[in-house]
């Protein structure tokens, strides 16, 4: 009973955490270059994520296992999120990446054949609906370039082919390990694109800092640990329809924190999207349920 609270609980804690990312992103960029903010982010929460780990005796994939959980991570934390918080220096708002971001859904569920699941017709035509919403709410946006919205795009095939790459090849590896490994793999990559881009500087030591603070601590760590466990329990099209959720929770949160501005076209494709949600969200049942099949773990 306790187990299947917390699990119900887990998924609009998940989406509040995972929302208030994009808050976070937009002032960590605001006070310093992207690259800056996305390598201390991943140097700090590396070192935690990885002791974190070490002290709660997770268990360490190994050989070709350990090797595809590299790969997710890179996919999941470096290409998402360097994409990402690149085009907020481009000027992005947090609803529009977080919108983009929400189409996630759509592309694992093109992906769901490689992983042994089921979409169901119900659920295609919600996220048609989804998409229609995210289309609404971009186009009403004129203060980014095409570069920006270009960017928006890899981070989420970043997220998407990271999410159904991980639970094709590594689906049971400890989420403590996983989520740490994800990290820590991107760290180094993420320091080496600084030294190169020579982008060190930073203009608001404080904000700098609170910034990645709640990104390190609430994101990189909480957020992504839950949707690991989350990962490991559910299959893939169940945890990716809660990215459609996201968007809405993310253009509050950024109307009320940040003061950036809530536009009726906006709105209107959020409500959109949140109907996609409620079409996509259906189970399969009957034959369909029966159809989808367990993957089994890369050796």
């Amino acid at each position: 009973m306790q187990s299947r609270f917390a699990m119900a609980a887990a998924q609009p804690l998940f989406v509040v955490l995972w929302s208030s990312a994009f808050i976070a992103g937009v002032i960590g960029v605001g006070a310093a270059p992207p690259l800056m903010v996305l390598f201390v982010r991943f140097a700090v929460a590396g070192v935690l994520l990885m002791t974190y780990a070490v002290l709660a005796h997770a268990t360490w994939p190994r050989g070709r296992t350990l090797r595809h959980v590299l790969v997710a991570g890179l996919l999941m934390q470096m290409v998402q999120f360097g994409a990402f918080y690149t085009a907020m220096a481009e000027h992005v708002s947090a609803a529009v990446i977080a919108l983009v971001q929400g189409l996630n859904p759509v592309v694992i569920a093109l992906c769901a054949g490689l992983i042994g699941e089921v979409v169901t017709l119900r659920q295609w035509f919600g996220f048609g609906i989804g998409g229609i919403g995210v289309a609404l709410a971009v186009f009403d946006q004129s203060h980014f370039s095409a570069t920006g919205l270009l960017l928006c795009v890899v981070g989420l095939l970043g997220l998407s082919i990271g999410t159904v790459y991980q639970k094709r090849f590594a689906p049971a590896v400890d989420p403590r390990a996983s989520t740490a490994l994800h990290v820590a793999v991107s760290a180094p990559i993420a320091g080496a694109l600084v030294w190169v881009s020579g982008q060190t500087q930073v203009w608001d030591a404080g904000r700098f800092a609170g910034s990645l603070v709640w990104m390190v601590l609430v994101n990189s760590m909480a957020a992504f640990l839950l949707l690991n466990a989350m990962l490991r329990r559910w299959d893939a099209t169940r945890v990716g329809k809660l990215f459609f959720a996201t968007p809405a929770v993310t253009a509050i949160l950024a109307w009320l924190l940040i003061d950036q501005p809530l536009r009726l076209p906006t709105v209107a494709g959020l409500g959109i999207g949140l109907v996609g949600l409620v079409f996509a969200a259906r189970t399969p049942t009957g034959s369909a349920a029966v159809a989808r099949r367990p993957v089994p773990a890369a050796r």
